[in-house]
């Protein structure tokens, strides 16, 4: 765990001249700690493609530079991985914005400090040659879900929105652990499901599907952002800079250089290459990933950023899903996210055409092409 903050030093005006070189650049000068720190980060869930850029810039050295010896630990989904912040097991965490807008509901001090997606990919998946192509088309069939699931709640927003009536739709509860397999051996004719988990454990079995994205209809909310708890964020600033400079840093490497980063992450997480369809998998959960990074928010203001609005009506859409409980605390969106570290890397027109073009396999594997 963290010990007590070091005090900021002050930056001599040769620094000041590099950090803004550095900045001009695309790269982040950081504060850095007269002595190193050992930090802590948990991850939403498994080590995947989706969530191992923090281990990109520890064997990079982004957070070494920094002052900071980083440790990096697997969570066990986004509500538990910020419970486990909230509650002092971690520094920091990479957590799903769905998982932190449930935790800061029931009360817990957290805050993201910066947005890495900006699509938590909630859908439906379904075989590739299922007969369902439009929403009416879920009526009479069966629908596997897992009541725990980040999407869960969402199934019934999305519904709202595309006139399906639920009254003639099969609700199948499954174990997360079996949901994937339910579809393939055609136990359900879809699932709901998050398309960066989903997606790729099916594909790397050779198994076809089609994802039919509720972000279309909007229902849509955040995806992977850093989140710290408030007492941290008000009495080490210097850390939360640090931080988020090295992990932008980190995605930024990824979104670059996509092939080298899956070298990094199959060097430090070896039992990913020795696993069936390993390789395969966590290739697509970068792509899937990538693809919800090109955004707006960070073409427009620079990489990290939150759209206060945006949460705004995300934190409406949660509510009228029934995602939060009636006794939940009021949220104030300023309150789930803020700016203040964010927006000093910026990626030129030509580097985010270059980006798009990455991941535009993925955008069709999405249904977003």
């Amino acid at each position: 765990m963290t010990s007590s903050p070091s005090p900021s030093r002050s930056l001599s005006r040769r620094r000041l001249l590099q950090a803004a070189g550095a900045v001009a650049c695309g790269a982040v000068a950081a504060p850095v700690f007269a002595q190193t720190r050992p930090i802590s980060i948990t991850l939403p869930w498994v080590v995947n493609g989706s969530n191992y850029w923090p281990m990109v810039g520890k064997e990079l050295g982004y957070f070494k530079k920094r002052g900071i010896d980083l440790t990096v630990s697997r969570g066990n989904g986004s509500v538990a991985a910020a419970q486990a912040v909230a509650n002092k097991q971690f520094d920091l965490g990479v957590v799903f914005f769905g998982g932190t807008l449930v935790n800061m509901a029931r009360g817990l001090p957290l805050q993201a400090l910066a947005t890495v997606g900006y699509d938590a990919l909630m859908g439906n998946l379904v075989l590739e040659d299922s007969p369902i192509r439009a929403p009416k088309d879920f009526e009479g069939k069966r629908v596997g879900t897992v009541a725990t699931s980040a999407e869960s709640p969402y199934w019934t927003a999305y519904a709202a929105k595309t006139g399906i009536d639920l009254g003639k739709v099969t609700r199948q509860q499954l174990d997360a652990r079996l949901i994937e397999r339910a579809l393939m051996d055609k136990q359900v004719d879809a699932i709901t499901a998050i398309g960066s988990s989903s997606i790729p454990v099916l594909d790397s079995l050779g198994v076809k599907t089609r994802f039919i994205p509720w972000a279309k209809t909007g229902v849509q909310l955040y995806a992977a952002q850093v989140i710290a708890r408030r007492e941290t964020i008000e009495a080490d600033a210097g850390l939360c800079q640090a931080m988020v400079d090295g992990i932008l840093e980190s995605v930024v490497y990824t979104l670059k250089k996509p092939e080298e980063s899956l070298e990094i992450l199959y060097k430090a997480q070896p039992e990913i290459g020795m696993a069936k369809g390993g390789k395969e998998n966590a290739k697509i959960s970068q792509g899937l990933a990538q693809a919800t990074m090109v955004a707006p928010e960070a073409i427009e203001h620079g990489m990290g950023w939150s759209s206060i609005p945006t949460l705004a009506g995300m934190i409406s859409l949660a509510a009228r899903a029934g995602a939060l409980t009636a006794d939940a605390k009021p949220l104030v969106p300023e309150d789930l996210a803020t700016n203040r570290f964010v927006g000093k890397i910026k990626l030129s027109s030509a580097e985010w055409e270059q980006i798009r073009k990455n991941v535009a396999p993925y955008n069709k594997m999405l249904g977003l092409a």
